[in-house]
């Protein structure tokens, strides 16, 4: 940067309230980089003009992230992390607390929420190749976030203390016990206790409202960082960086301030109508978003007849069920639950396509595409249904449940999607792509 550019700027307004704004600014920007921070990441920040549809869902998360943690404050202030009083406190807080109710909607259903603008944003990566070089970066940060929103999600789950709580963070931590050597142990040392316990609430309640926060802020900062370093993608994966003009800037940008920041309004203001209707309407989301079993105090010596996470995790869940065991041991489901989420990290290299947007692949990667979503769906709500939802085959399988068969195959359709990347994306029939950005 220029020694130039490098100068605070001095604002100069008419009258003596604005002199002093005035002042201040310029006082504050001589101290911190104030100004040159609205310069580099809004103001002078260009963004390609032909950003669509799909291009809402970053801002969505980061809007959703804030209000996740505005509510979780508020709702701190009056749950207790102690396994005796935490259901109570949040019926306290649903029953007596002025908003009360309205808050906790807001958490439990923002959750949702959130994933489902996460989900979002993902599939647009996976549609305009924004996991392509030179963003490399920018997806594994992006990655780094679903996996600690998920790590959130986990630990907030347990904290109401419910019937569904109590037992899906037991299978859950279970899993663990099935790892090789140290399962027992390590099992034991997350829950602090034999049991999911008291313990096991305060060490998750820790976590949630305090470690995996900072480290999620973090982690948003730096995927905005390194996609302001290296530009934002766009519907025809046509780098703007590379045709600029007299000034120095994008021919094919526009400032992201004020044009995206009047389009994410708008898309908030969209997305703020419909949560308001579920808000009001549908909190629990039909029980996908709140289970009717959190409704009811943890017993631990009352098993629910099915026990499922929350829908956002459902998939995996399928595929960890799909695997059978070995040795008599689950394994082999939990290596595949944990791979088939750690896998996203490699797409920027199993990608071998001369083009990145899906509107200049061929047929080919669109059918993959296609098949994955449609594979992913099906795992996602068989995760949510017992295993015999469907009835069985018969003698001639074993008497196999549907649903295990069904889950088995789309088990491995997921995972042929990322192995034979490498083969379909290279000998499919690309377009050319246009040299610079079309509407």
């Amino acid at each position: 940067m220029a020694a130039a550019e490098k100068q605070p700027v001095t604002i100069t307004c008419a009258g003596p309230l604005n002199g002093v704004a005035s002042g201040l600014l310029t006082w504050v920007d001589q101290r911190f980089p104030l100004m040159s921070s609205w310069r580099d990441h809004l103001a002078e920040y260009y963004a390609p003009k032909n950003f669509n549809f799909w291009y809402y869902f970053g801002s969505l998360a980061m809007f959703v992230l804030v209000l996740q943690i505005v509510t979780g404050i508020f709702l701190t202030m009056n749950y207790k992390p102690d396994a005796t009083q935490a259901f109570a406190s949040v019926e306290y807080i649903m029953r007596d607390v002025w908003g009360g109710w309205i808050i906790r909607y807001l958490h439990s259903t923002g959750a949702s929420a959130f994933f489902i603008c996460v989900y979002l944003h993902m599939f647009r990566g996976l549609m305009y190749g924004s996991y392509r070089k030179p963003r490399e970066l920018v997806w594994i940060f992006g990655m780094l976030i679903y996996l600690c929103l998920m790590a959130e999600a986990f630990f907030g789950y347990l904290l109401p203390w419910g019937q569904m709580s109590y037992w899906g963070a037991q299978v859950i931590i279970n899993l663990f016990a099935s790892v090789p050597v140290i399962g027992p142990d390590l099992s034991e040392w997350i829950r602090g206790d034999f049991v999911v316990s008291d313990a096991t609430l305060n060490r998750f309640f820790a976590f949630h409202v305090i470690a995996i926060p900072l480290v999620l802020l973090g982690l948003v900062a730096a995927h905005i960082l390194a996609l302001h370093e290296v530009g934002s993608n766009n519907p025809d994966g046509v780098e703007i960086k590379a045709n600029k003009g007299a000034d120095g800037h994008p021919v094919d940008g526009i400032p992201f301030h004020p044009y995206y920041t009047v389009k994410d309004t708008l898309g908030v203001v969209v997305f703020l109508m419909v949560f308001s209707i579920i808000m009001f309407f549908l909190p629990e989301g039909g029980g996908y978003f709140l289970e009717y079993n959190n409704f009811i105090p943890a017993d631990p010596l009352k098993t629910p007849p099915h026990i499922a996470p929350v829908w956002y995790f459902t998939p995996f869940y399928s595929i960890l069920r799909a695997v059978p065991p070995m040795f008599n041991s689950q394994f082999p489901g939990v290596i595949a639950m944990g791979v088939s989420t750690l896998i996203f990290f490699l797409l920027p290299w199993l990608d071998r396509s001369p083009v990145k947007s899906i509107r200049y692949k061929g047929p080919l990667f669109r059918a993959a595409l296609t098949i994955f979503v449609v594979v992913f769906l099906i795992l996602g709500y068989l995760g949510t249904e017992p295993t015999n939802v469907w009835g069985q085959f018969g003698a001639w399988l074993g008497n196999a449940d549907r649903a295990t068969v069904v889950a088995r195959i789309g088990t491995i359709v997921y995972f042929l999607f990322f192995v034979l990347m490498p083969w379909y994306s290279t000998i499919d029939k690309c377009k050319p792509v246009p040299e610079r950005v079309t509407w």
